[in-house]
C-alpha cells in the first residue's frame, strides 16, 4: 500500500470554507478514483493559519497516477483553491507502508 501525503494552509478566517472545499475536491476526487483505499484530513491551527494535512491511501502507483497524472509527485490543486488564499506545498510524498494502524 502507498500513502500519499499533502499539506497546505489557509488563513483561519477561511478555514471552515476550505475544509468543505477540500472535502468536495481532493477527498472526493481521490476516493472516487479506482485503487483508492481511503482519505483522511487532519487540521492544526498555528497562529493565524489553519494547516490541512491530507493522507490518501492507494493500492499501487498506477492508481495514484490515475488520480494525479504522470507527474504524480506534484500536488493536485483545483481552480477554486485561490479563493481560500491557499498556500499549497507544491510537492507530495508517497510512502510504501505495510499496514495502517489508528493511534
Amino acid at each position: 500500500m502507498i500513502v500519499r501525503t499533502w499539506h497546505g494552509c489557509v488563513p483561519v478566517r477561511l478555514a471552515e470554507g476550505f475544509a468543505s472545499h477540500l472535502q468536495n475536491t481532493g477527498v472526493e476526487h481521490s476516493q472516487g478514483t479506482p485503487g483508492n483505499l481511503g482519505a483522511y484530513v487532519r487540521r492544526e491551527t498555528q497562529g493565524e493559519w489553519e494547516h490541512f494535512f491530507l493522507a490518501t491511501y492507494w493500492e499501487d502507483l498506477e492508481a495514484i497516477k490515475a488520480f494525479a497524472g504522470e507527474q504524480f509527485q506534484i500536488a493536485v490543486t483545483y481552480p477554486d483553491d485561490e479563493q481560500f488564499e491557499l498556500l499549497s506545498d507544491p510537492y507530495v510524498f508517497q510512502h510504501h507502508v505495510q499496514t495502517v494502524t489508528p493511534i
